[in-house]
């Protein structure tokens, strides 16, 4: 009898801890849902719920091989955007372990930025504008599609290609820039980077995109490395010598909104500005952390230009200290004077 009473006690205490360990992963589980929405700064205490509080003898978080039982929001682990993390919480002698993501954006609110319309030039609708930059007076431009991608050079203002070089039929053209006498061109899926020779556009080489990479969307320089963005929240930092390696990445956040889909690239002034695919707008963001700094509406001049889903605001130079935009399909390069 006592030794049947022992055993249903000691079954009790089991019930008892698992149910105990369930509610801890119940209330984990609806944080998750809970931050997915919300999110943190840098510097923010993570406030887990009570039920974990309460009965954690420790709690971590771990970021794949790095871990951290400072439950701050830091920026040597946690970047800006959605950060995909385990939470350990050790109980009992025993782990329980929960993933879950982690927002994090940026503190200031991003500036909207006002422009005014100081000059206009031909653009050709057949060019479905993928890369586009300017160097002097000359247009540097890639155009995409299967079948139809090339690489062009013409002079601002002027409806006729100085050069083109046409891309096999399997290939889809993204962005481009230049670093030194040579010119780089990412590929959509074709996982690939193009160089030509500036002058000739000659194709010289070329790089397998580096494994990180989802996609090849747009592309930009600082002056020394390629600038690239994959069609995610994230921009890559590539190795101009070798494009194939990757030096570091940011995540691109404002101060509630975590921006998806970054796509065409121009770096200016120690700034990295971007367009968000199908948004009318273009953003301002900090090279060093991903925070958007200001934010650009164009939407008076894309509505002039959407016939289709396609026809979308995606080119983004600089003439002097004036922004040059177009898009997809587009008749006109608008210049364009920030306020």
């Amino acid at each position: 009898m006592k030794k049947s009473f022992f055993i249903g006690f000691f079954t009790l205490l089991i019930l008892a801890s698992c149910n105990k360990d369930e509610k801890v992963l119940n209330s984990l589980n609806e944080y998750n849902i809970a931050m997915e929405t919300k999110g943190y700064h840098f510097g923010d205490k993570i406030d887990f719920p009570k039920e974990v509080t309460e009965n954690a003898e420790s709690i971590s978080i771990s970021f794949g091989d790095k871990e951290t039982s400072d439950l701050v929001i830091d920026p040597k682990f946690f970047t800006l955007g959605d950060n995909a993390v385990t939470i350990n919480i050790t109980k009992d002698g025993k782990v329980l372990s929960q993933d879950a993501t982690i927002n994090v954006f940026a503190k200031n609110p991003e500036k909207n930025l006002t422009y005014e319309i100081v000059a206009e030039y031909p653009h050709n609708t057949s060019n479905f504008t993928e890369g586009f930059y300017l160097e002097g007076n000359t247009v540097y431009e890639s155009v995409g599609l299967e079948k139809q991608s090339k690489l062009l050079k013409y002079t601002l203002g002027s409806a006729a290609n100085s050069k083109e070089v046409k891309q096999p039929d399997d290939i889809f053209s993204e962005g481009i820039s230049s670093v030194g006498n040579k010119i780089f061109q990412l590929t959509y899926k074709n996982r690939k980077i193009f160089v030509y020779d500036k002058n000739s556009l000659e194709l010289l080489s070329e790089y397998a995109m580096p494994n990180q990479m989802v996609e090849g969307w747009g592309m930009t320089t600082d002056g020394k490395n390629l600038i690239a963005s994959d069609g995610t929240k994230n921009i890559f930092f590539l190795n101009s010598s070798d494009p194939s390696k990757i030096s570091k990445y940011i995540s691109v956040a404002g101060n509630k909104e975590i921006y998806d889909s970054i796509n065409e690239l121009e770096y200016h002034n120690g700034f990295i500005y971007s367009n968000v695919w199908q948004k009318p707008i273009i953003l301002k963001i900090d090279p060093k952390t991903g925070e958007v700094l200001g934010k650009f509406d164009f939407s008076e001049i894309v509505k002039k230009h959407i016939t289709n889903e396609d026809d979308v605001l995606n080119g983004i130079a600089f003439k002097g200290e004036n922004m040059l935009i177009t898009g997809k399909n587009w008749d006109k390069i608008y210049e364009v004077k920030i306020k």
